[in-house]
């Protein structure tokens, strides 16, 4: 890999849904791959009946790191059955359920793809800060707004006997190495298992346990491989 592209992204409110919840909505701390997938595709124009197939992980590789605290509260939304009534001034039945929020969410993402014109192209909508549809962080009326921050070299590093400083989230496999050396000044270490993959059906192809502080800082940890940037940031890819 010779390039990465890097861009904030940021809402008031977002919603990454966790997928074993039902009538009460409860959403990840950080975006799961697939919606940044979603996300990208949004800003490039890629249908969202067919991005899937343009983000697997054989083509892309994409890092996410916390700018902001994860702060999450809960507000009550009217859901309506769009389907059952021709005009929104017909609508009378609504139901009033409670979604678990991201406030003031703020992320870095790490974007890469063996498609140089994919590639190109979104390089190009970011340093033009243009979309073709709406970027939002997760449900439609969550609306995003995003900064390009620049295009860096990359190299891949082998794990060594030393700790080292990740910036970004850090994806925990199975049977990996990974050693996290805890804070002593009382940093706030969380996992959370997202979803990685999806098919085209949007059946999830792969589950993954991610690692992260909950105020942005950096983690400090042993693990068999990461990217190391031209602007010194280290990253891992999920």
């Amino acid at each position: 890999m010779d390039k990465v592209l890097a861009f904030d992204v940021w809402g008031e409110y977002a919603h990454f849904r966790k997928y074993y919840t039902t009538t009460s909505p409860l959403t990840f701390s950080i975006p799961p791959r697939t919606a940044i997938c979603g996300l990208i595709a949004a800003i490039i124009g890629i249908d969202k009946t067919e991005y899937l197939s343009y983000f697997s992980k054989d083509k892309a590789d994409i890092a996410v790191k916390l700018l902001s605290p994860v702060k999450k509260v809960r507000l009550s939304e009217n859901l309506i059955d769009t389907k059952t009534a021709l005009m929104m001034s017909k609508i009378k039945n609504r139901t009033q359920i409670r979604f678990e929020l991201l406030k003031d969410a703020k992320f870095r993402i790490y974007f890469s793809h063996k498609e140089a014109e994919l590639y190109e192209k979104l390089s190009s909508y970011l340093t033009q800060h243009q979309s073709f549809y709406t970027p939002c962080l997760g449900l439609s009326e969550h609306i995003a707004n995003f900064a390009f921050v620049g295009e860096f070299s990359s190299e891949l590093k082998n794990g060594t006997e030393d700790f080292v400083r990740i910036d970004s989230a850090i994806p925990v496999k199975q049977n990996s190495n990974l050693k996290i050396k805890f804070d002593e000044n009382g940093g706030e270490y969380f996992h959370e298992t997202l979803p990685i993959e999806m098919a085209e059906d949007r059946t999830v192809l792969e589950y993954s346990k991610v690692a992260f502080e909950r105020n942005g800082q950096p983690i400090i940890a042993k693990l068999d491989t990461y990217w190391e940037l031209d602007n010194g940031e280290r990253i891992v890819f999920l």
